[in-house]
């Protein structure tokens, strides 16, 4: 299955199908001339696919860089190492960079990307579901300080995004558990039915055989919404459901308990209550989503008080002149908008 991702100048074709990744080379070669090419990838995944992904790159000069797997890596501190390799790889504006990996290796890879000689291209190869249904597409991409996640980034589009479905079959259950705490968002901001296809499955196994098509309703949501909103101005906050509360989850626990995935969909279940009793959401729906949840092994609580979340929420970046945007749901596939502060998550009790 093919996508595109309309945006002028910087549009780029996605492609979703089982067994991509050996013939990547054959994809790249039709939006990359040049001769040089540096993988960067982590020790997780890199002694997965990397062998493979280079075999399908012999009409290039490859090299491969191999950063230790974890949320940790995706620091300020890393960019220097890396930067290092693309020189003395002697890598120039005209080569390319492939990000292969879950996030973290997408947004560290992505940010040297646009960073190195002010820009080279880059090509995405998420393996983990998170990746593949999110974070790859979109062009965002950062490092993390220590006050906060992706507080350095840009928005830096790939050229190309290739997801190959069969790479998640190597991954531990966490990992996939992870990647349907995404899932769950896009069928809560945007589509109800793809919502309902979720909840009507017992497991992620039980869910696997319908892979393709729900990661590609995923990618074509976050297509459009991009396409709508660049720059993460309007529309595109809605990408953020959970995520108020999610990365102040992850941060509290320096990025060792929850993941992503996990922190995203405590976030989306506890913000849902907040707006339930606040009367801004149907009454019902903070249910739905935990019951989706269950269903794919994931938390819905954290046990972190309110009070110690409120100082990393101010100082989260979609928190501007002490006004905060946050996503809520109308309904279940139905989602806005709302402006506020950090009073709407009170002092009281834990989420």
């Amino acid at each position: 299955m093919k996508l595109t991702v309309n945006l002028g100048e910087n549009s780029y074709p996605i492609y979703i199908e089982n067994g991509i990744l050996a013939d990547a080379g054959s994809y790249i070669s039709r939006i990359f001339t040049g001769k040089q090419i540096m993988v960067i990838s982590d020790d997780h995944v890199f002694p997965l696919y990397g062998q493979q992904l280079l075999d399908s790159l012999k009409d290039y000069e490859c090299h491969s860089l191999v950063l230790p797997h974890g949320e940790p890596t995706k620091s300020f501190e890393t960019l220097p190492r890396i930067y290092a390799a693309l020189l003395d790889a002697r890598l120039t504006r005209s080569d390319l960079v492939i990000a292969l990996g879950g996030g973290v290796i997408g947004d560290l890879a992505g940010f040297a990307a646009a960073s190195y000689l002010r820009g080279v291209r880059l090509v995405q190869i998420p393996t983990s579901l998170l990746a593949q249904v999110d974070s790859s597409v979109g062009g965002k991409v950062a490092v993390d300080l220590p006050q906060g996640k992706n507080l350095v980034g840009a928005f830096y589009h790939p050229k190309l995004v290739l997801i190959d479905p069969l790479v998640l079959e190597s991954l531990p259950p966490h990992f996939i558990s992870d990647g349907m705490g995404e899932v769950i968002k896009y069928g809560c901001i945007k589509d109800a039915e793809l919502f309902r296809t979720l909840c009507s499955r017992r497991s992620f196994e039980d869910l696997r055989p319908e892979l393709p098509s729900v990661i590609a309703r995923c990618v074509d949501i976050k297509r459009a919404v991009v396409e709508a909103d660049q720059f993460d101005t309007g529309e595109r906050m809605l990408l953020n459901f959970g995520h108020t509360l999610a990365h102040t989850i992850e941060q509290h626990y320096c990025y060792e308990r929850e993941s992503h995935g996990e922190a995203v969909g405590i976030g989306m279940y506890q913000i849902t209550k907040m707006s339930e009793d606040k009367g801004l959401t149907e009454p019902g729906c903070a249910e739905q989503i935990r019951r989706a949840l269950d269903i794919y092994g994931l938390p819905s609580a954290s046990g972190i008080s309110v009070s110690a979340l409120t100082e990393a929420i101010s100082l989260d970046k979609k928190n501007l002149n002490g006004h905060l945007n946050v996503v809520l749901l109308h309904k279940i596939g139905d989602s806005y908008v709302y402006p506020t502060d950090v009073s709407f998550f009170g002092s009281a009790g834990e989420i």
